[in-house]
């Protein structure tokens, strides 16, 4: 049995044991969600990958503080260092204050991560509560020569850290092939190169979101939000910073850059990158029109859908792949993960449930358990491979109901079977966190249409000026623990935490 855990470690490209620098204490930054939009498929592997290193962390026995940020200032549209905020844009169209775009789409990824059985870390910061500490780095790093200000905007200076620096170090990039592959700036362009990217950016008169600085009036750029605040909660230096692949260029190769050009030390010890979610073999996005929102999987409102799949279905779908590989999208897959759940779940039902004429110890048995045990302890410790894991549950799940309906000829011993529940409950409700009942797709179903029954009721009644009976709508779902929300585009609800 494995005893040592391994990650790959993006930036040296290799599988390196884990040594934290202050055991038992692991530091682990995640970068969160941008709130300006509902959650899809590819947060959902990102939450679920690393809520599976924080689980399995403790599972063997670390004190981890794990911190995920929320981006709700300063990330402008296409990622780049001109354009609207995405947060602010939003506010915008919906003639919302932008912090209540930011609550609203806060607490639905909230309701969606819980739903998927993920972990709250155990520090969510955001961006707009750290701008004092934003502003002291970005003049750290123009006092150390890395930066400049350009009409009122600060710029990290990109070729400038490349002399004495690796920039480019964690995507494999080389400066030479960036710079020959961009563009020539005109004149008219504050930047010294198209390579630099914002450290703070003035604000234009019609920008909603600004905050004062020595420089302007203005807001900070994306990439610095992540130094600053995980500095600020894990140090200077900390163990594993993740992410998914496409944040792997431009962000955090920048984040790399500012952290070395504030402080002098490299960041990260453990840099960790889960793969996409593609659809018929191509990526999911926006601009494709093939993204799937987590809630329309969760009641099957999408023309892509052919059902509604229960949140742990989708939990088990994306651990049934390692998550540095791609993993791609189909009814058939899901179907099939949502067969393979309910017969874990149903095993570990009647495992719970079972009673024998129990037999006596025996080294067979004891070899068995010992083999599963050794099996799933090495599938984790070999860079999280939650597939192998999985593949040893299900020969558990045929051991059980093998015993359940008599076609075992080696009946354990109570105490060796005790082994068998406790081993099969250690990983897949704690370590893969896909405990739970299963609810089944027709029930949720029946559940979402009776909600939407009762809201447009609510709705009809509100709009006769009939608000008696809106407000007891209302209330009597409020007081069963149902929370209705009022939006532009009509209501929606949640269950209460």
């Amino acid at each position: 049995m494995s005893t040592k855990l391994h990650f790959y470690n993006t930036i040296t490209r290799k599988k390196e044991e884990f040594i934290p620098a202050n055991p038992p204490f692991v530091g682990m930054y995640v970068c969160g969600p941008t709130v300006y939009g509902d959650a899809h498929l590819g947060h959902a592997r990102s939450a679920i990958t690393f809520d599976i290193v924080f689980r399995y962390l403790k599972h063997l026995g670390f004190k981890v503080r794990y911190v995920r940020n929320i981006t709700d200032v300063g990330h402008l549209e296409n990622d780049a260092d001109h354009g609207e905020d995405k947060v602010a844009k939003k506010a915008r169209l919906e003639q919302l204050e932008p912090m209540e775009v930011v609550q609203y789409y806060k607490d639905r990824y909230h309701k969606d991560m819980d739903a998927l059985n993920n972990n709250r870390p155990s520090i969510e910061p955001q961006a707009s509560g750290h701008i004092i500490e934003q502003i002291a780095m970005t003049q750290k790093i123009l006092d150390n020569g890395f930066a400049y200000v350009s009409n009122g905007s600060v710029y990290f200076d990109v070729e400038k850290y490349a002399r004495s620096h690796h920039y480019g170090k964690l995507s494999g990039r080389k400066i030479e092939d960036l710079q020959s592959n961009t563009r020539d700036l005109d004149g008219q362009d504050e930047k010294r190169s198209s390579l630099d990217f914002a450290l703070w950016k003035k604000a234009s008169p019609e920008h909603i979101m600004r905050w004062p600085s020595p420089w302007s009036d203005g807001f900070p750029g994306w990439h610095i939000e992540c130094s600053v605040m995980s500095s600020k909660y894990l140090g200077e230096t900390f163990d594993i910073h993740g992410g998914g692949m496409d944040l792997l260029f431009p962000h955090h190769e920048c984040e790399i850059a500012q952290s070395v050009g504030s402080n002098g030390e490299e960041p990260v010890r453990y840099w960790l990158h889960n793969n996409m979610i593609t659809l018929n073999g191509q990526k999911m996005a926006k601009s494709l029109g093939n993204t799937i929102m987590l809630h329309q999987f969760f009641n099957g409102d999408h023309e892509l859908l052919e059902q509604a799949y229960d949140p742990l279905t989708i939990r088990f779908f994306i651990l049934q792949a390692h998550y540095r590989s791609t993993l791609d999208f189909g009814n058939e897959p899901l179907q099939a993960a949502q067969k393979g759940y309910t017969r874990l779940n149903n095993a570990l039902a009647a495992a719970r449930s079972l009673n024998l004429n129990w037999g006596s110890d025996s080294a067979d048995t004891k070899n068995r358990i010992d083999g599963w045990e050794t099996n799933l302890a090495d599938a984790m410790n070999d860079d999280l491979n939650t597939a192998l894991t999985i593949a040893s549950l299900f020969d558990m799940a045929s051991y059980i109901n093998a015993l359940k309906n008599n076609q075992e000829k080696l009946i354990p011993s109570k105490a060796e079977f005790d082994r068998v529940v406790s081993l099969f409950e250690s990983y897949f409700e704690d370590v893969l966190g896909l405990g739970g009942a299963v609810v089944s797709d027709q029930s949720a179903q029946k559940l979402d249409d009776v909600m939407k029954v009762l809201l447009e009721i609510r709705s009809t009644a509100k709009s006769n000026k009939d608000y008696a009976t809106s407000d007891a709508i209302r209330d009597q779902l409020k007081a069963i623990g149902v929370t209705v929300m009022d939006g532009k585009d009509g209501a929606d609800w949640q269950f209460d935490a």
